[in-house]
């Protein structure tokens, strides 16, 4: 596709949209460099008539369908729309704009009628069944991996409406359209309400508590926004230290209110969006033979239905709850002698808990923060992957970024090339909160046999450096980098043959292991001495603060727990109703966690309208996932303490059972593979010293 543009002398010139040809840049990444804004829409329908004719050369095949003609062929359709759609939405988290927003919005509905005209098409579901029951009648011998392939590609096809007649298939359509464009809108409102919040304080004073780097580091900002004073915004480096130190406690509660009310009321509003969303996912739910969402989203998770994920709630909440509560009177009889603060509030949690914590341990931010300057962080996560996994990680400046802070490394186990690795540290606008590990290319074998091996991307929201201070990381950040980490080893190590199964690409409530197993080396003094060093002395981290660390590492840690069982209980709250919901989403929140909570309900607050994980992400009837994988993650580490962190037996099996494996068979049958049997949570409880 030619392309008309014109150049610094506004004379008219040819280009080739960069989507469209073979990228011709180190292993084939994205070419940043060379994409316009402009060439997203045009490359995105070239996409869809590309499929179409792919699905057409599979249903014009007049041999009987079979695994190689049907089931294969559909699973390698569609790379180049895949292609461009990782680039514009991975895009639209770490680089956003106003125009590609749009051009999200404009595409949004053609991708969902896209994927419904493939999904519901009669003889293509016909050819995919006749393979599925000549499989199930022993007609056909399969592999293991190509029995998950045709497994997953029929469910995918119910799922989706295959089974239903005409007039169920157009309303599916509908809502399958309609639920795109509310998720989108849902992301975009949230992403504006953030960045869109600044407070600026002009008298220090105010200021009191707030280490002096992260004071620098607010007056850094307002002078980048052209203001004096001290800015502060609702990004993590910003708004969390924030609440952790400053003693202003109406400061502290104006800028909890600012957080907790983001996307509630205002122009971001997304009140009414959670409840369209919510009853679109019903009616989806129902036209497909079901209840509820949860029991429709739950068929394919380890947890199997939303009994077991009860279950599962209901166990850590009985086992945690007694332990939140004394963590909670602790903390609020130490805020009463502290300064006389008597009605312990939400927006006191952090400064007094941190206060009790330093009182306690001896152990603070300020203590710990120079041991982790993040370039040494960085070279001990990969050093890490190097001693489990003999993993060695390269930078190569000629690989294009899409922006001038991202790093691009290769990876290699051994002299085997194993994919890229993309980093990115530090927020900015257009690039929303929090981290995650997400790809521009999935692993999968060529058709002759070849490794195509995978570029993962690895996106933070870490301080950033002030002046001549480098960017010094927090232990929370250490293990969000650990995290994060985890999932880039599962997506880097993966060797599969189909994409779809290849990597993360596994179910829901399992992904979070991989990436949740990482967090446990951050207490380990063996890893920490490997690269935990002042950043101005040199001197390697002291024995008595790694011991202060470990010994602190369960400070409060019920009272973390009940706030993600509070997640989950919400999640499975609005993805259980079996009735349509018009009534306060406020009010059915609070309603659906109320058993969780340790502090008084904050009147004007909502957590729903600003619950990416569930309105715009993957996570519906699903954030219980993150509980259910760490149970798994505690007991797969259990191996690890009781045979050496670094065992080299443990860790080859880990990387051969688990992170080489992605979707290919089911999580239970490799995690059994891995550790010999299923796994309890009495390794997570004896962790957190609930169970001695």
């Amino acid at each position: 596709m030619i392309l008309m543009s014109m150049n610094v002398n506004g004379e008219e010139t040819r280009r080739v949209n960069p989507f469209l040809t073979p990228y011709v840049t180190p292993y084939g990444t994205v070419p940043f460099d060379k994409i316009e804004e402009s060439d997203f829409l045009p490359a995105l329908k070239e996409g869809f008539a590309r499929e179409d004719a792919e699905i057409e050369a599979i249903l014009s095949n007049q041999e009987d369908a079979s695994f190689g003609n049907t089931i294969e062929p559909l699973e390698h359709s569609g790379e180049l729309l895949e292609r461009v759609q990782m680039v514009l939405y991975n895009l639209l988290s770490a680089e956003s704009t106003d125009s590609l927003q749009a051009i999200a919005q404009e595409v949004a509905p053609m991708e969902t009628e896209h994927h419904s005209k493939i999904m519901m098409n009669e003889k293509l579901f016909g050819r995919v069944k006749a393979v599925y029951e000549d499989h199930k009648n022993g007609k056909v011998k399969l592999d293991q991996e190509q029995q998950m392939l045709l497994q997953n590609t029929y469910d995918a096809f119910v799922a989706s409406g295959a089974n239903l007649n005409e007039k169920d298939k157009e309303a599916l359509k509908e809502i399958n359209r309609e639920l795109s464009l509310l998720s989108l809108q849902f992301g975009q409102n949230v992403l504006h309400a953030t960045t869109g919040y600044q407070k600026v304080v002009t008298d220090k004073s105010k200021l009191d508590g707030l280490p002096e780097d992260l004071v620098e580091a607010a007056a850094e900002r307002a002078k980048e926004k052209g203001q004096d004073g001290y800015l502060f915004d609702l990004t993590y480096p910003s708004y969390a230290p924030f609440m952790r130190y400053v003693k202003n406690r109406e400061l502290r509660k104006e800028l909890y209110m600012a957080y907790n009310t983001k996307a509630y009321g205002g122009e971001n509003d997304n009140t009414e969006i959670v409840k369209k969303i919510v009853n679109l996912r019903l009616r989806k739910a129902r036209l497909m033979g079901y209840a509820d969402y949860a029991s429709y989203a739950l068929r394919h998770r380890m947890a199997e239905n939303e009994t077991n994920v009860y279950k599962l709630l209901d166990e850590l909440l009985a086992a945690y709850r007694e332990t939140a509560d004394k963590e909670r009177d602790e903390v609020a009889n130490f805020a009463r002698k502290t300064d006389g603060t008597n009605d312990l509030q939400a927006w006191d949690w952090s400064y007094y808990s941190n206060l009790l914590k330093e009182e306690k341990y001896s152990v603070s931010d300020s203590l710990v923060k120079p041991y982790f300057e993040l370039e040494r962080v960085k070279k001990g996560v990969f050093s890490l992957a190097t001693t489990l996994y003999g993993l060695t990680f390269k930078e190569n400046k000629t690989i294009p970024v899409y922006h001038e802070e991202v790093t691009a490394y290769e990876v290699y186990s051994g002299d085997e090339y194993m994919g890229i690795l993309y980093t990115d540290f530090h927020p900015r606008a257009g690039k929303q909160g929090g981290a995650w590990m997400t790809e521009y290319k999935q692993q999968y074998r060529n058709a002759d046999g070849s490794d195509s091996r995978p570029h993962i991307s690895l996106v933070m929201n870490f301080t950033r450096p002030v002046g001549n201070k480098p960017s010094l990381l927090t232990m929370d950040e250490v293990q969000t980098f650990l995290h994060e980490f985890g999932h880039s080893l599962h997506g880097l190590l993966t060797r599969g043959t189909y994409a779809s199964l290849s990597g993360t690409n596994v179910e829901r409530d399992f992904v979070e292991m991989p990436s949740q197993f990482m967090e446990n080396f951050a207490m380990e003094k063996q890893w920490l001495d490997t690269f935990a060093e002042h950043y101005e002395t040199g001197e390697k981290v002291p024995v008595e603060l790694v011991e202060k660390i470990r010994r602190s590492a369960n400070f409060n840690c019920a009272y973390a727990c009940l706030r993600q069982l509070s997640f989950g209980y919400l999640d499975m709250g609005w993805h259980t109703r079996t009735e349509e919901f018009d009534g306060d989403v406020a009010k059915t929140e609070k309603e659906s966690w109320k058993k969780t909570l340790l502090l008084p309900e904050v009147e004007g607050t909502c957590m729903s309208v600003q619950f990416s994980h569930i309105f715009n992400g993957g996570y519906a009837a699903g954030y219980y996932g993150y509980k259910w994988a760490e149970v798994l993650d505690a007991d797969a580490f259990s191996v690890f303490k009781e045979k050496g962190i670094f065992n080299k037996a443990v860790a080859d099996s880990f990387r051969k059972n688990i992170l080489e494996k992605g979707g290919s068979e089911k999580p239970m049958v490799l995690y059994k593979r891995f550790r010999g049997q299923e796994p309890t949570i009495d390794a997570l409880l004896r962790r957190n010293g609930i169970k001695k």
